[in-house]
């Protein structure tokens, strides 16, 4: 077996979606198992199968010792070939929102005295898996189209780097799968010129408006600096993805322009996969 992914993260993130859109990619998913039995089940389908890719389903029905056993069944996967953690992560708000419209009750209902218990208690048991995830997935605005256009982008290769620059808004919320995040509202904003206000940073007389500000070639030269000294060390270190998040107030202008300009630079020497998280906002 080459490649095996462990799905998991909080109760309403969006796993099952997530390992419909895996399985739809080729992958072989296997949901809701106990952690314990996972070595077990891989090495039989590895020996019986010879499959190429597999993706389990982990949630924190698992039982608590498990949970916290869970470093040395990454361990015994590893014999089996190349692990991935994905961990969905949803604002606390949002899961709420979502159980009242399903009408499902939390994994841990029985356990705790209201959902939003539920939602922190889940967060302590899994911390030990998302400790060790290599692919962080932020489901609070994505829809299922949007969950596989990310796993497309965070699973395009396995055997090196990939830098994943993101824009987004400040007004919208920070990601929560962002590695680093660089704060650029600071920088002359083209929303109040009337003309540019409808373009994107990625049209011409927004790029050319930000570039003859010496703030805005400060503020590049610092990250792009910063992202070349530093890429190599992640990527000695056996990290697959690293996401870059910038923001500025929209989401629309100056973190899309800056974005542009760094994949442009960066893109002869690193694997580069671009996402406008607010791009559906875009006037």
């Amino acid at each position: 077996m080459k490649r095996i992914l462990i799905v998991t993260g909080q109760s309403g993130s969006g796993k099952t979606s997530a390992l419909q859109v895996l399985e739809d990619l080729g992958y072989y998913c296997i949901d809701n198992l106990p952690l314990a039995l996972l070595p077990e089940i891989v090495e039989k389908l590895d020996h019986e199968n010879n499959l190429e890719q597999l993706a389990l389903g982990v949630d924190v029905r698992s039982t608590h010792a498990d949970l916290q056993d869970f470093e040395s069944v990454f361990e015994q996967l590893q014999k089996h070939g190349s692990v991935d953690i994905i961990f969905l992560s949803t604002k606390d708000e949002q899961i709420i929102a979502r159980f009242s419209a399903s009408r499902r009750p939390h994994p841990l209902t029985g356990r705790c005295q209201s959902l939003n218990e539920c939602i922190q208690e889940e967060k302590s048991l899994l911390l030990p898996i998302q400790l060790r995830s290599t692919v962080n997935i932020d489901t609070t605005d994505k829809s299922v189209h949007d969950l596989k256009h990310t796993l497309l982008t965070k699973l395009g290769q396995s055997d090196k780097l990939i830098v994943i620059l993101q824009s987004f808004g400040y007004k919208h919320g920070i990601p929560l799968d962002a590695d680093y995040v660089f704060d650029v509202r600071h920088l002359p904003n083209p929303h109040w010129d009337l003309q540019l206000r409808k373009l994107s940073g990625l049209d011409q007389p927004v790029q050319q408006f930000l570039a003859k500000h010496d703030q805005v070639v400060d503020m590049y030269n610092d990250i792009y600096l910063f992202l070349q000294k530093w890429l190599p060390a992640y990527s000695k270190g056996h990290r697959h993805y690293l996401t870059v998040s910038i923001g500025c107030t929209g989401g629309q202008h100056r973190s899309v322009y800056m974005v542009d300009r760094l994949q442009k630079a960066l893109a002869t020497d690193w694997s580069i996969q671009i996402l406008h998280r607010e791009m559906k906002h875009w006037s």
